[in-house]
């Protein structure tokens, strides 16, 4: 037998008795084999993948479902379509889970849908506050104001602080020559933000009585008539605050008035001037409605009086029985407190008075530089806001062009309870 038979032979012999194996298995035939391939079938999906997204990794044929071809399986993709929106937002939102043109819809780009949404075009106002009052909850632009901030039209009235003048009228500019207030009359007033004002009623002279004779001014002693150094025409200034108000939607302003004529010449001067059809008439005992309901109803102006509450002009509010006050006009600063001076302090609406008086009785120009600073009339406000456990409603001041009292109301509004971080000087 020769060398080449015996070689072939032994080959065979070899082969049959399991010394050469076969080469190992390759399903894919990429020259990997299988037990180091991690693609075993070669479709493209790891056979980790594969197992987890529940198909065969070693049938090329079964490859998981991927709608938005990202190489994430349905089964395991939490935005299976891939348009941005997670599948269970979809369900949650009521659009298809696995169709990229079926996505929620979302006015302000907030992430939230607006099925979901409680401010769906976020304006600020509530879906449910700007359906029932004719405002569209998915138009961005279709809002209101109040105050120059849209979170205020949702504060109730007795949750605000206005900026507060006592004996608004009294000031150098309109003339007054002893027991001024002021340096400046009412448009400057506005200007600076001053939204609730106190006022003194009286005729114009001990013969001039009349209904039409009703002006602003007050007395200086029991020897002289109140309007002797000092008069301003009530129909003028009231015509004067309409007009400011006709100019600035969603304010609400305040009068208190320290009434000395008959209740039937108040109706007729708030009459003449037309701000009879501002005027907010509450009901006791009821809650105080959100300044955005009062502007909406064009009853922006609330009315208090130093007199009984007289049922035949109900919206001239009896201040004693509707609210209360501090003391007012004490000697020294350390003399103010936060306690119930007049009125009834279980109302949530009060008048924080903040002005002193001077050795002659008079409005003092030269301390309220000091008690209406605005670190201290800011601290004072917070201290008492937490004495009452209640937002002070006013901040009233004399010389109000002394200090910052409107900063400080711009700053106390900022904040939701007394306790809060207080926000940066305006």
């Amino acid at each position: 037998m020769g060398p080449r038979v015996k070689a072939v032979l032994v080959s065979i012999c070899m082969v049959l008795t399991g010394c050469i194996s076969q080469p190992p298995p390759d399903m894919d035939g990429d020259g990997i084999e299988d037990a180091l391939d991690s693609d075993m079938d070669g479709d493209g999906w790891e056979n980790a993948l594969e197992e987890n997204c529940s198909t065969s990794h070693d049938n090329a044929s079964s490859v998981p479902s991927d709608a938005d071809g990202d190489w994430s399986c349905d089964l395991l993709d939490e935005d299976d379509d891939g348009d941005g929106w997670s599948d269970e937002g979809e369900v949650e939102c009521g659009t298809e889970a696995l169709d990229a043109t079926s996505t929620p819809g979302d006015v302000d780009g907030d992430g939230v849908c607006d099925s979901l949404d409680d401010d769906s075009d976020g304006d600020g106002l509530p879906n449910e506050w700007e359906e029932p009052r004719g405002f569209d909850p998915l138009d961005p632009d279709d809002y209101m104001t109040c105050h120059g901030e849209v979170a205020y039209c949702l504060r109730t009235y007795d949750d605000f602080t206005f900026a507060e003048t006592h004996n608004a009228y009294s000031t150098v500019e309109d003339e007054f020559l002893i027991g001024v207030n002021h340096y400046t009359g009412l448009q400057s007033q506005w200007e600076d933000g001053i939204r609730a004002f106190m006022v003194d009623s009286h005729h114009r002279s001990d013969e001039n009585t009349t209904a039409d004779d009703v002006s602003f001014c007050h007395g200086t002693g029991q020897f002289f008539h109140p309007c002797q150094f000092g008069i301003v025409s009530a129909f003028d200034w009231l015509r004067l605050l309409d007009s400011l108000m006709n100019n600035s939607s969603g304010d609400i302003v305040t009068l208190l008035i320290e009434n000395y004529v008959p209740a039937s010449h108040l109706s007729h001067l708030f009459n003449e001037t037309d701000m009879s059809r501002r005027v907010y008439t509450h009901t006791l005992g009821e809650p105080w409605p959100s300044l955005g309901d009062l502007a909406l109803a064009g009853t922006d102006l609330v009315v208090f009086w130093e007199q009984s509450q007289n049922d035949d002009y109900p919206w001239l509010h009896d201040f004693g029985v509707f609210s209360w006050t501090t003391d007012y006009a004490e000697d020294y600063p350390e003399d103010m407190d936060c306690t119930v001076y007049r009125g009834d302090g279980s109302q949530p609406v009060w008048h924080l008075n903040n002005w002193l008086t001077s050795s002659f009785g008079l409005p003092d120009p030269v301390r309220a530089v000091d008690v209406n600073n605005y670190d201290t009339l800011l601290q004072r406000s917070i201290d008492c806001w937490e004495i009452m456990d209640n937002r002070p409603t006013f901040i009233a001041v004399d010389y109000w062009e002394e200090g910052e009292v409107t900063n400080v109301t711009i700053t106390i509004n900022k904040m939701s309870h007394w306790s809060d971080e207080v926000p940066p000087h305006p």
